[in-house]
């Protein structure tokens, strides 16, 4: 994404959480960030898909960190399983994701409904997987309904300890609270063999392309760990290259090729990182990827 699209997105995020979504025109936001009509209908069709836009970035950069947070760490631990539900929260919080949710849940555009109902699904689908990795498989089958519990429990708990405690309520002693609730829950209803859905069913609301997201997750982990080979600022344009093939590759329908085989051989002019076992493997995962295209 380019420097002046994430420009315009910044703005307007700004203008929906002063002024509310729907009061703000498109007119404002052309005013605030300083853009032409021409230039946002470019990157926008509309005020719509620019809000849908502010949330699917968020919702990157959300993974993001929540993958980072599990680098090196055992993912049955559930203290890292907090780690990553606190951030969330905050992040949330630091960008009024629940608000600008609240208020356009009741517009009746078909396509930010179904755009929120996805983005549930993503989240209740990740919780599922998570409680996998802490629960483990024997426990599978009552995961889904713990998931779907799990979320309202903390979505209410934070709430009202916000009203009860103002919106400086300690964020941690609530997920905290809220995830020990739920390993009770999940230990009490697998002793009883009770499931309200089954979780077979998660698969049939939202299909998940398998190899793309091993692809993904593969390709995340080692443009992290080449990242972390660059410390000097005269290095910085090593990193630039690395997270556009990440961003051209996760983000855009259709990778531009070319660009991203350059991006790969500008790369390749640092010999120290063509050595690296990491940036071999890169570089045949992304010709595959190309070739398959």
């Amino acid at each position: 994404m380019n420097d002046r699209k994430q420009h315009v997105i910044k703005m307007a995020h700004q203008l929906f959480i002063d002024k509310g979504f729907q009061a703000t025109s498109i007119q404002d936001i052309l005013d605030y960030s300083g853009i032409s009509k021409g230039t946002f209908y470019n990157y926008f069709s509309s005020k719509n898909e620019l809000l849908m836009e502010i949330f699917k970035t968020l919702y990157q950069k959300m993974d993001k960190e929540r993958s980072e947070l599990l680098i090196g760490q055992d993912p049955s631990n559930i203290e890292v399983f907090i780690k990553q539900v606190e951030m969330q929260v905050n992040m949330n919080r630091k960008n009024m994701l629940s608000s600008l949710f609240e208020e356009v849940s009741f517009l009746s555009d078909a396509e930010l409904k179904q755009f929120f109902k996805k983005g549930q699904l993503k989240m209740i689908r990740w919780l599922y997987k998570r409680f996998i990795d802490i629960f483990s498989e024997t426990k599978k089958p009552y995961l889904l309904d713990c998931a779907i519990m799990f979320i309202g429990i903390l979505h209410f708990n934070l709430k009202y300890n916000a009203m009860a405690h103002g919106s400086n309520g300690d964020v941690d002693q609530v997920v905290r609270y809220s995830v020990e609730r739920v390993v009770k829950m999940v230990n009490e209803v697998s002793e009883a063999g009770k499931q309200l859905i089954q979780p077979e069913l998660l698969e049939r609301w939202m299909p998940e392309n398998n190899s793309n997201l091993a692809f993904n997750q593969r390709l995340y982990q080692i443009i992290f760990t080449l990242k972390k080979t660059f410390t000097s600022t005269e290095q910085s344009k090593y990193i630039e290259l690395l997270d556009f093939i990440q961003d051209e590759l996760f983000h855009s329908k259709t990778p531009r090729k070319f660009l991203i085989e350059s991006a790969l051989f500008s790369l390749k002019a640092n010999e120290a990182l063509i050595n690296q076992t990491e940036f071999k493997e890169l570089d045949q995962l992304v010709s595959d990827y190309i070739a398959n295209c």
